[in-house]
């Protein structure tokens, strides 16, 4: 059985207001679209993701989807329906699960729920019982509705893709708010299995309150550790913390030889568990031969990033006789946060010598170590 998630992420997203659409913006460190698209891409009966984004959203998009396989966007239309019809239009498989990107945590229970029923039903869609008192109301509240049968209808829903295809072409109402209304219509027997509240759409700021709660619960504080050292040869000045610092040495090294930047990459690289800077810069290879350090820097930010990480706070200390770091340290501190795209007050930098001890005691080169932590969610 081959499983398509069709992540419906073509919405204005107007009622919680913001210059850019709900599913584009971040919980955590991470959009919204990009936690819904993990949420299914990392269930194992899952088998491709595709979006389906408004007209003109198409930047938005891959900004906020990174480097996430979806294959091609899919443009939608102006209901949500018409959007669901492009992307059944684009997609293959045999079973579709349609699912709304403002429904950003989807638990792999439900996931299973939704496909296991399809051992003797067609469709599937998850709900959850009613808990509070329901009533009409014109403003004034008016008579109690009988609440025993009713059940608030969440997503993803799972359907065999060519009955949903056929329900949507005989279609001939009013714009569906869900699919299952379309299949019911066309005599699809839709079951109900259990639901979740991790499924509970934003749409208020109180929605994003919550939802930002718990993304905070989900996630660990991890520490990475970094070293790096460098002999001096040649004349100076020397890069160090990413700025030029004079010195009458200069430092031996493939590339510009910053021992701080390169400590801090390899603690942010070692924080995420992302291997070390030697794995992603080799120095046998000929294009980082006098590169400039930040470069590495930016790239293990970004890939901590990538994975859902959030960089805490970086502390680096460098080791030397000479050059004096202090008169240097705030601008070091400034450039690494630039660099890093995070707060000042997030980073800091010391210098401290070895007591005429050793090679960086004898003026033969200096050394820096890091330590880098970082947030990311918990792994299972």
């Amino acid at each position: 059985m081959i499983v398509t998630a069709l992540i419906v992420a073509a919405g204005s997203g107007s009622r919680l207001g913001g210059d850019v659409p709900k599913q584009f913006q971040r919980i955590g460190a991470k959009s919204v679209l990009a936690h819904a698209v993990d949420a299914l891409a990392s269930h194992p009966r899952v088998n491709q993701v595709r979006v389906v984004i408004g007209k003109g959203q198409e930047a938005l998009a891959r900004e906020a989807l990174g480097q996430r396989e979806v294959g091609e966007l899919i443009v939608g239309g102006v209901e949500r329906s018409d959007s669901v019809c492009a992307g059944l239009t684009a997609v293959e498989g045999d079973v579709i699960l349609v699912h709304d990107a403002a429904r950003p945590f989807c638990p792999p229970d439900v996931i299973d729920r939704l496909l296991d029923a399809f051992a003797g039903h067609d469709a599937a869609v998850p709900v959850l019982a009613v808990a509070d008192t329901l009533a009409r109301s014109d403003g004034k509240l008016g008579e109690a509705i009988d609440r025993r049968n009713a059940v608030r209808v969440q997503t993803p829903q799972a359907f065999r893709l060519d009955a949903l295809r056929r329900a949507y072409a005989s279609w001939a109402g009013e714009a569906p708010t869900d699919e299952a209304t379309v299949a019911r219509a066309s005599g699809i027997d839709v079951v109900a299995v259990e639901g979740d509240v991790m499924l509970d759409k934003l749409t208020t700021a109180a929605d994003w309150a919550r939802a930002e709660f718990f993304q905070e619960a989900r996630m660990i504080s991890r520490t990475g550790m970094g070293f790096d050292v460098h002999a001096f040869a040649g004349p100076g000045p020397i890069m160090l913390g990413g700025i030029e610092v004079p010195h009458d040495k200069g430092l031996a090294g493939h590339s510009d030889a910053d021992v701080a930047l390169h400590s801090i990459t390899d603690a942010l690289l070692g924080a995420a568990a992302l291997g070390d800077i030697g794995a992603h810069f080799p120095p046998s290879d000929p294009q980082w031969k006098g590169a400039a350090s930040e470069v590495f820097l930016a790239h293990a930010a970004d890939l901590v990033r990538r994975e859902g990480g959030i960089i805490d706070c970086v502390d680096c200390t460098i080791i030397c006789e000479a050059p004096k770091v202090n008169p240097y340290r705030e601008v070091m501190r400034s450039r690494i946060a630039e660099i890093l795209d995070i707060s000042l007050s997030c980073v800091s930098v010391k210098a401290t010598t070895t007591e005429k001890l050793g090679f960086a005691g004898r003026g033969e080169g200096m050394a820096a170590q890091a330590v880098a932590t970082i947030r990311m969610e918990r792994q299972q």
